[in-house]
């Protein structure tokens, strides 16, 4: 008898340590709700330690992406990006490279000698950090006395 009540428990002690490797196999299983509230209630020291644990454990490196505030509109980030400072660029002189240094000097009151060098020098920079209005209006001059302008 005493050999069948052995054989009984380990086979109880079978069925224990089978059912206590399932529930914890269970336990493992988190679903992404249950890591985000985790997520959320950790602090901002607790986070810094978790990004450098998956880091080192996955061997990866988390960039700090770009993001826009929830609160801001799209009118708001239209504004943002539009820019506001122009550069003229002098791409090419044309046939009246007298007309258009006069017309350097005139927008940028540069020297003669000043002048003729971002004449000579194209593609050159004429004027930096305009307006829109200003760079148009000093394009406009410029293609008059037949050189080719770009605004940037």
């Amino acid at each position: 008898m005493t050999e069948k009540k052995k054989t009984k428990t380990k086979k109880k002690k079978i069925t224990k340590e089978t059912a206590t490797k399932k529930v914890t196999k269970e336990k493992k299983k988190i679903s992404a709700k249950e890591i985000i509230e985790a997520v959320e209630n950790m602090t901002v020291k607790e986070l810094a330690e978790l990004v450098d644990t998956l880091e080192e454990r996955f061997g990866v490196v988390a960039a700090t992406p770009v993001t826009i505030a929830a609160s801001t509109t799209k009118e708001e980030v239209k504004k943002e990006e539009e820019k506001t400072e122009f550069d003229v660029v002098l791409t090419n002189i044309g046939e009246k490279k007298i007309q258009v240094i006069k017309e350097v000097r005139t927008l940028t009151r540069l020297g003669l000698k000043e002048a003729k060098a971002v004449v000579d020098n194209a593609p050159e920079v004429v004027l930096k950090g305009i307006s829109k209005e200003e760079a148009e209006s000093a394009k406009k001059k410029l293609e008059d006395v037949g050189a080719t302008i770009e605004i940037k």
